[in-house]
């Protein structure tokens, strides 16, 4: 077993029960994984060196459809498309305009909404599980032996304090004073200097909903918020300056006339900021009993808006191993499978960020005309086009599965409509899901059992992550027996 329930139970310094797992960080995929843990009855403490305050001034926009699939399976998925902006077209040049409305998916769109919006409903669901939050706290020191990890932190009026769990999560940024505490590198490099953003009301609407190109020495991305107001993200090759160089409007509207053409006769800027892009990639997501998730494992450019929707899907991958550990019912190996199934999609998604944002950056005339074949390749090709999209949106990536094992294992679980309800629903629980055939009854406490709506013979057990874990055609009940012994414990 990977389990390890000594923390259960156990008081801290202060009288108060002692987490199971601590998570450094409370952006979206800290408050999605320490949520996730909570609803599952492990005691959690969330720490996070800012103030309780969460920031409007945010760069991620975007929700792909794999990620609003696993934010369906907790209940939230419809009060963030109620907040934000559907687009059922993905533009990532002139001569690429994708349409997403065949995507496989209930979200054949994508969703912009501020990232600051998501981390407000994930913290909001973190609280009413029973998160502990420790706000103005900063890690100053990690140690980790067989049993557990101890962590250094000091509070919000400088006392310093220990705290003792089975796991740490490091969801703490690009900066991570957890990947540091490990002893982890974080290879890679900038790619892209001085990025402009910007979020402006604009007096002229763009013709498409989500427009973006390049030219010359420039590019500009303008995306629509549900307020109003229009996200851009621009940047010019020919100014290359510090990230502390002071930005004005008329340096955004410079840019953006450049890569379009126009400015849209931008004002009234609540927020601008300049950045740069990095590539890169922690070696190893676990060290020991310490995890990272999020930014503190992988950044990655903009482009394809991946970053965010990467992390949180750490998240939901994580979690529920995690909580399997803590309450002893883990099998051996499980929370190994973090990084045989993560890293290699981080890295994939290094390598869809860095094309995208390579094949926009290029700037001879013959690179252009290049491009521009490729993305009509791209564009009139399916299933180039299809494998293109499920990378972007996250619903084309599988896991790995066991030697011999149904075509199906480790595939996404579609959203199929089952006789008790939508297999999304059922996940709700944060259980195994396991659909039988009709007419075949399982009294089984583990798992939320269903059936399909159809004559289907197939036995599919669905992991919480709603990814397939086993499944068998014309299964018997001491197959299905044995299954659920091995997987679910």
């Amino acid at each position: 077993m990977n389990g390890t329930q000594g923390t259960n139970g156990n008081q801290d310094a202060n009288g108060t029960a002692a987490p199971a797992v601590i998570v450094v960080g409370s952006g979206p995929t800290g408050l999605l994984l320490a949520g996730d843990l909570a609803a599952a009855g492990v005691p959690v403490t969330l720490l996070e060196k800012r103030p309780h305050e969460i920031s409007n001034l945010s760069r991620a926009l975007v929700l792909h459809a794999r990620t609003l699939e696993q934010l369906d399976a907790r209940g939230l998925a419809d009060e963030l498309e109620a907040k934000g902006k559907l687009l059922d077209r993905l533009r990532l040049f002139a001569h690429l305009d994708v349409a997403l409305d065949k995507l496989p998916s209930r979200y054949n769109h994508l969703l912009v909404l501020p990232q600051y919006e998501v981390e407000r409903v994930l913290e909001r669901r973190a609280i009413a599980a029973g998160v502990d939050f420790r706000y103005e706290s900063e890690l100053t020191g990690l140690t980790q032996d067989a049993d557990g990890v101890t962590l250094e932190v000091t509070g919000p009026d400088g006392e310093l304090s220990t705290l003792r769990a089975a796991y740490a999560v490091g969801a703490d940024g690009l900066h991570s004073p957890v990947r540091k505490a490990i002893g982890l590198p974080f290879p890679g490099k900038s790619v892209i200097r001085s990025l402009v953003l910007a979020d402006v009301k604009l007096a002229e609407k763009p013709a498409s909903v989500l427009t973006v190109n390049a030219a010359g020495d420039a590019f500009a991305f303008i995306a629509p918020f549900a307020d109003g107001y229009y996200r851009v993200i621009g940047w010019n090759r020919a100014r290359n300056v510090a990230d502390s160089e002071p930005l004005d409007l008329e340096e955004v509207k410079e840019i953006t006339r450049l890569a379009l053409g126009r400015d849209y006769g931008m004002y009234d800027a609540r927020w601008m900021s300049r950045f740069h892009s990095d590539e890169r990639q922690a070696p190893a997501y676990r060290v020991g009993r310490v995890f990272l998730a999020g930014d503190a494992a992988h950044v990655h450019t903009p482009a394809g808006a991946q970053g965010m929707n990467t992390g949180l899907q750490d998240a939901v991958n994580l979690s529920w191993k995690l909580a399997a550990a803590v309450n002893g019912r883990a099998p051996e190996g499980l929370l190994d499978t973090y990084q045989s199934e993560r890293h290699p999609i981080g890295k994939a998604v290094l390598r869809s960020s860095g094309g995208i944002v390579r094949l926009a950056m290029v700037k001879r005339p013959w690179s252009r005309a290049a491009r521009a074949v490729l993305a009509s390749f791209i564009g009139a090709v399916a299933p180039v086009r299809n494998k293109a999209i499920g990378q972007i949106t996250g619903i084309g990536y599988s896991y790995p599965a066991p030697q011999g094992a149904h075509r199906l294992t480790g595939r996404r679980a579609p959203d199929v409509a089952l006789k008790e309800g939508r297999l999304y629903e059922a996940l709700r629980e944060g259980k195994f899901v396991l659909i039988a055939p009709e007419g075949v009854e399982y009294d089984e406490g583990r798992a939320v059992v269903t059936h399909w709506t159809s004559d289907r013979r197939t036995t599919l057990l669905v992991r919480p992550d709603g990814y397939v874990a086993w499944a068998a055609e014309e299964a018997d009940a001491g197959a299905v027996r044995v299954a659920l012994a091995e997987i679910v414990q």
